[in-house]
Order: structure tokens, then sequence, then C-alpha cells
């Protein structure tokens, strides 16, 4: 496999687009929020109304995704770090509803509560149910008015929030790319006053920049479902803006997902890395349900059996499962901190628009080399100098 020589200024440039995350957040409020550091004392907020409730949030969902359960406590576990709410140990429950639940039985306040009854979720991704799911939170928030602030998880409840008028502040968390889909018009501006979500410029770019970097390749592969939800999962336009500049094209697969059971949604996504191993230089592995923690190791197999490069959008812990490399997201504390202090700004009086959007963590590099060794991939001293986390077998 043909490497190109002297990658160490290209990857110092591409790490060095990546910040503290603390230098992503507009200037804190009066309770000192800064992101990034969990802080002990943040002022509380005084009661929301004048019946001195607490403050009440609800949850509008997409489906069912390994991430989300992981996003939802990460952000319960930064709200306990800020002092907002007390939580023992949370057992891993990968189905949503449960996972509401459990929040809302078990974390004790004297300020929030995460409402049992004011969940939402369209089935597990299931299109038709999603005019229901938009009809029946409108009915609550205008109605009995008695949410204070939405978690809207996944692109579908970014979208669904925004198509209803965001009626209370809203949160938008894990939506790979909330401007592609049109929940907000840019990093800078959410385009509602009751509406937030995060956004990594230029992440995405970077990993595709870092693999053509190392593996200079003339054909990528690219795995995703033709549907408009899934060319923003698969950071489609980004991968298209990439093209000319880096003088490569793209092969593509349709691996059907939405609306059909997990082990559906991977035979589809394993069908179509087996389909085009044969006809491409590498992979961009994207964002799709029919990869989980389970079948990434299928992938991860069948991708090495083919002797060919794979490079994460999800990151480390799929390398760790064998894929080859990835420019890795932050850990789910670093994403939980972020949104559990916007909600804590939110709270102590601030616009969700008036909140910076913006941010970025350190870029970690990782590098399974006993993929590498069974594709015939040599990587250079200046990656295994570069890399932060390095591993030596599929786990």
């Amino acid at each position: 496999m043909t490497l190109r020589p002297g990658i160490l200024a290209p990857l110092a440039l591409l790490l060095g687009l990546a910040w503290p995350i603390a230098a992503a957040s507009s200037p804190p409020p009066v309770a000192a929020l800064s992101s990034g550091v969990a802080l002990t004392s943040p002022r509380l907020p005084p009661p929301s109304h004048t019946s001195g409730r607490k403050w009440r949030i609800g949850y509008v969902g997409s489906g069912e995704y390994e991430e989300y359960p992981r996003t939802l406590y990460a952000i319960a576990r930064a709200l306990q770090q800020l002092g907002w709410l007390r939580i023992d140990d949370m057992p891993e429950i990968t189905d949503m509803r449960k996972a509401w639940l459990y929040l809302a039985t078990h974390a004790r306040s004297n300020y929030i509560e995460f409402v049992p009854d004011a969940w939402w979720q369209p089935g597990n991704f299931d299109t038709a149910l999603r005019p229901a799911v938009r009809e029946a939170v409108a009915a609550r928030l205008r109605g009995a008015k008695d949410i204070d602030l939405i978690i809207a998880m996944g692109t579908w409840a970014g979208q669904d929030m925004v198509e209803l008028g965001t009626p209370v502040p809203t949160v938008v968390v894990s939506s790979t790319d909330p401007i592609s889909a049109r929940i907000i018009p840019s990093a800078a501006d959410s385009g509602q006053d009751n509406l937030h979500a995060r956004v990594q410029p230029d992440h995405y770019q970077r990993q595709i920049q870092l693999l053509h970097d190392i593996v200079p390749f003339k054909t990528l592969g690219l795995v995703y479902e033709d549907t408009e939800a899934g060319r923003t999962y698969a950071a489609i336009d980004k991968v298209a803006a990439l093209m000319p500049a880096l003088d490569f094209s793209v092969k593509r697969c349709d691996a059907r997902a939405t609306g059909i059971p997990i082990a559906t949604a991977t035979q589809n996504v394993l069908a179509c890395y087996q389909k085009l191993s044969s006809e491409v230089d590498a992979f961009y592995v994207t964002e799709h349900r029919g990869i989980t923690s389970t079948s990434v190791k299928q992938l991860a197999a069948l991708l090495r059996a083919a002797r060919v490069p794979s490079f994460s959008m999800q990151g480390s812990d799929e390398v760790k499962a064998g894929l080859l490399m990835s420019l890795a997201k932050a850990d789910y504390s670093s994403v939980g901190m972020f949104h559990a202090q916007t909600i804590a700004r939110i709270f102590n009086g601030e616009k969700p628009r008036s909140i910076s959007q913006v941010w970025n963590a350190p870029a970690k590099i990782a590098i399974n080399l006993e993929t590498a060794r069974r594709i015939g991939f040599d990587p250079p001293v200046d990656i295994l100098l570069a890399a932060d986390e390095v591993y030596e077998a599929e786990h």
C-alpha cells in the first residue's frame, strides 16, 4: 500500500485546527458557567413560577440509537457535577424510554426534574409517526404549558421542534450536522430565540483530509442511506466539497435503515461494504443505524479480509473494535458538559439563541496496529508519534 511520506506537517496543521472546549463558549453569565469546566457551586436558578416548582425538562427523540442514551446520561452526570442534581450509579440502558424513566425516578434535585410523561419519539425512526408526535408535543407545550425546556435528541427531533417553532427553549443534541439538516441556518445564529444546537465546524472535513494525507486514495467508498437524513448523517456534502481539491471520486452504496429492524439495517450496511470493497481504495465509515457496537466488529473483519483501509467517522470506539483509524470525537463527558452548561445558562435567564453553539474538542488520532498489519498498512513514524490512542488488537 502506497503511503504519502512526510505527513507530520499536514498533521500539525489539521490537529491545530482544534482548540480547547473552553474557547468555544460564549462569555459566561453571572453564574460563571464556562464550557468544559466542572463548577461545584454554580448559582442556582430562581423558581420558574411563583408556585416555586422546579424547572421541568421534557424529551423529544428520533429513534433508538446507541449514542442517544450515552449522551443523555452524560448530560445528567454533567448536571450533577455542576450541582444541579444528585444521582447514583446509572446503569447502561439502551432503550430510550427506559433511560428517560430512570432519570425521572432516580435524579434528586431541588431545582430541576425530568418529567416522566414528557417523552415523545416516533417509534424507531418511523417516518409515518412523526406528524402524530409533533401534534402531541405541540398540544402539551402550548396547552398544559408545564414544560420549561426540551432536550431534542437527534436530527429528526431537532427538525420536528423547529417545525413547531420551538415553543419552549430547545437544546438539540446528537445531530451530526444541524446546519445541513436545516435545523439552524448557521453556526453563528440558531435562527430562533428558543433554539440551540451544538456545531463542530470543519470536523468531518478534517477527518477526510487526514485520511487522504495518510492514504492518498483516488476512490473513496461511502455507505449510507440515500435519504435526506441519511446524507446528513454521512456528511455527504462535506465529502463532496473536498473532491475537487483532493482529486478523488466516490463509490456509493445505498443501505436502507429507516423504519426497519436494526438487524435488517445491519444486513443492508454489511452487504454494501462487501459490494464496494473490491472497487475502492479506502472507506469513510459513516454514521448508520446498522453499525452498532456489535456489528462494527463484523464490518472490521470484512474490511480486513478485503485489505481496505477504513476511517471511522464516529471515533476511537470503532477503531478499538477493529477499524483502522479515526480522528476521534471527544468523549461523552465533554459533550455532556457542553449541553449541561447550556441548560444551566438557559435556566439562569439567557436566551438559547444568545449562547454560542460552536464547540470543538482537541483532536485525537486513534489507530489499530493489528488492523494495519493485516491489511498491509505500514504506518509512518509520524502517525505513531501523533496518535493518542494505539490499539494492538480488536476488542
